[in-house]
């Protein structure tokens, strides 16, 4: 049996890090349900995709999580699948298939790992943070599945974060903390990932499970030790007066 590109997708990121114990893609919504998932989580869902959306509720010490994917979304990864070749036609669709699954794993792993604020702007920002960081990385993978020398050269690179960082737009956000949220987010991702690119193979690994396990004033504080980080610091300061 051929296995889904969204199982494919799990199973890489619990090889990275930790197996999750359920299969995230029981955990498919309809459309129906995320129209009444989105006006429960408030007004400041109206704002976010309606492409994808993930939604996250604890309640009994159990944690429960809902994926929605847009039919048109589905379409598009369908009409030209990434296992086939990455392009400017699908990457796109691609980031938020991923980010969406990588979300409801790591909530599900933070959970196990006795968090409970899952409600917190922190733990909003850890899942971005991270979201971002493992789907640059998932991304060049794609690529170099296609290279013959299996490398990903410096346009190929310059080709994802256009397309992962630099075509984000946070500041269309009207709501202050999402437009907040997702500058900061940005930023911090994108300076890690130009980190991680130093690292070889083993160096990167133990890196990533290490940023895992972090919280997000330690990821964030990780990312700040960093060269450049004093650049880094500023710009999230101005980002928190704004």
């Amino acid at each position: 049996m051929n296995e889904t590109l969204f199982s494919q997708i799990q199973k890489l990121f619990e090889r990275t890090y930790a197996q999750v114990g359920i299969n995230l893609e029981d955990c498919l919504i309809d459309r129906r349900r995320c129209a009444q998932l989105s006006i429960l989580a408030g007004k400041t869902a109206r704002e976010l995709s309606e492409l994808a959306r993930t939604f996250l509720r604890a309640a009994d010490d159990q944690l429960y999580v809902g994926i929605y994917y847009s039919r048109w979304l589905i379409e598009q990864l369908e009409r030209h699948d990434p296992r086939a070749g990455l392009s400017d036609l699908n990457i796109r669709s691609l980031i938020t298939f991923v980010e969406e699954i990588n979300h409801a794993l790591h909530a599900a792993l933070q959970f196990k790992n006795g968090a409970r604020e899952i409600a917190s702007e922190d733990f909003a920002r850890s899942l971005e943070l991270q979201a971002q960081v493992d789907t640059y990385l998932v991304l060049l993978l794609f690529v170099a599945f296609f290279r013959k020398t299996q490398r990903v050269s410096r346009a190929d690179r310059r080709w994802l974060r256009f397309h992962l960082f630099a075509r984000q737009c946070p500041e269309a956000f009207r709501d202050r903390n999402l437009r907040a949220r997702y500058l900061e987010t940005t930023e911090l991702a994108s300076s890690y990932t130009y980190y991680l690119d130093s690292l070889n193979g083993w160096r990167r690994l133990e890196e990533i499970r290490r940023f895992r396990s972090l919280d997000y004033s330690g990821k964030k504080e990780r990312i700040l030790a960093l060269p450049g980080g004093e650049i880094l610091s500023r710009r999230a300061n101005l980002i928190c007066e704004n």
